[in-house]
This record gives structure tokens, sequence and C-alpha cells, in this order.
């Protein structure tokens, strides 16, 4: 079984979403990257999205897209992401599952360039288990979706405040692995409060769907987690996380790293 619906199939049994925290690749390098992924499932992450960084950020806000331009100025190179994670996966680190799901946020225009065929398999031999593509267009998601359906790899497509539901409705059909809500109209980042509908807006979508439904956008702390558990399927942390590593600067690995950690087992008590 592929391990996001694993995932989801035991936390709906235990009655709690996932802790889903974003990284990206390459910042400050891939051995820190690899590091932060094993402490972050050590502190009670649930699943990993690991973005691919990319020139022309899609809806990333100036802290995730900071990341990638720093990333993409250390030389940082898919083969190299992939290896990172084929790596990661067979060294298996210590207190770090197995059965831990990782997802790659990834442009179109990377995987159209690379074929789509032979990225979606390296993909896989890399150990990923989805893939969110943020600009590819329902319409045109039917092809990706066999491929990627065909080697046991779930596409996880988005679903906004603003999408029409008869559109919402052809995207939930189209999706594998859980959908992508995003909570606020915009772009990534941290809010101080989440919009009032949103509880709302899901339990409608809820109607329309068995997929599990993970909320991500301007969720950045143990409170609004906590608020919007009851909600949702799973919590996907990004700026927050991200913001910490561009505060570290130039300190030590392992004193960043563990600072990480710490983030994500206070994000955890939210579940709770």
């Amino acid at each position: 079984m592929n391990r996001i619906d694993a995932l989801f199939a035991r936390l709906k049994r235990e009655g709690r979403p996932a802790l889903m925290p974003f990284v990206t690749a390459g910042d400050p390098d891939l051995s820190a990257t690899a590091a932060i992924v094993a402490e972050v499932f050590r502190q009670g992450a649930d699943m990993v999205e690991v973005g691919i960084p990319y020139s022309d950020p899609i809806a990333d806000g100036p802290v995730i897209a900071a990341s990638y331009t720093r990333a993409l100025k250390g030389g940082v190179k898919l083969s190299r992401i992939f290896e990172t994670f084929r790596v990661f996966r067979a060294e298996a680190e210590v207190g770090v599952s197995s059965d831990a799901p990782l997802v790659a946020m990834v442009s179109y225009a990377i995987i159209h360039r690379q074929g789509a065929d032979r990225f979606l398999r390296e993909a896989v031999t890399a150990g990923f288990d989805g893939l969110i593509v943020p600009d590819m267009p329902v319409e045109e998601s039917d092809s990706l979706c066999r491929l990627a359906t065909a080697l046991d790899l779930r596409l996880i497509q988005l679903i906004t405040p603003t999408t029409p539901r008869d559109r919402a409705v052809q995207i939930a059909r189209s999706t594998t692995g859980f959908i992508y809500y995003v909570s606020v109209a915009g772009i990534t980042g941290e809010r101080r409060s989440l919009p009032p509908e949103l509880a709302e807006n899901v339990a409608w979508l809820r109607t329309q769907t068995d997929l599990p439904i993970c909320i991500g956008f301007g969720i950045g702390n143990a409170g609004q987690i906590r608020e919007l558990a009851p909600a949702a399927d799973g919590l996907i942390v990004g700026s927050a996380l991200i913001r910490k590593l561009a505060d570290a600067g130039s300190r030590p690995r392992e004193e960043v790293v563990g600072e990480i950690g710490r983030f994500v087992a206070e994000l955890a008590t939210g579940l709770k």
C-alpha cells in the first residue's frame, strides 16, 4: 500500500489528523535538509512535504520564495535532491519509520523538462510517495495522474476558497492520496488568524469526496493546529518553519536542526 494511504488509514483509526511540515530541498544545503527531515519525523511529524526549488514561485510567499532562491544560489540540482532522499530512505535514520511518507511540491515545468515518465520513476526510486503540482490545471492532469497511478505514486491537487464548487468537485475526482485545501486566498505565509468560513468550506468538501483533506497556507503555531484539527485530516506548516531556518543564519547545524525539531514537537502538542 502507498505510504500516504497507509498513514491516513492509521490516523483515521487513531482519530487525529496528520502533522505535515514543509521543507525546502537544499536550504541551507541538502545534507541539512536530510537532517531536518529526520528530526521532524522524530519529533512528531507524520508526513513531510519537500519543496523542489524553482526560479518562478507559483503561490509561494516571500519566506518560501527566498528559501528557493537560497537553494538555487547554492547550486542545488534535481538529481542531487533525488540522490539525497534515496540515501535517506536506504539509511533508515534512527527514530524514523520506513513507513513515513514524503511528498514533493514541484512545478510542472520541472517535470516537463525531465520528461514525465523519467521524473516519476526517479521520484519513486528516491522514496517519494506523492506529488503536489500547483501549476498544473485539472484539465491537463489526466495523463500525469495515469502515469503516477501506474507507479503507485499519488497526485495531490489543490482546492482554494475561490475555486467554484463545480470545479472543486472535478478536482477532487481527479486527485489521489489527499486533497490540499488552501486555507486563504493568496500566497503562502503565516497568518495571525484564519478565515471563519474555513471549517464550513472543508465540511462541504467532505460531502463531495472520501479523500483525506489537508489544510495548508497560514498555519504557524500549535494554537491554530488545535483550532483546525477537528476539521482536517492533515495540517501543513511551511513558512513558519522556513522562517526559523532563515533566521538561524550561520549558527551550528546541530543547534539549528534541534531548534526546528523542538518547533515541530511544539506544533504536535496541538494535535492532543
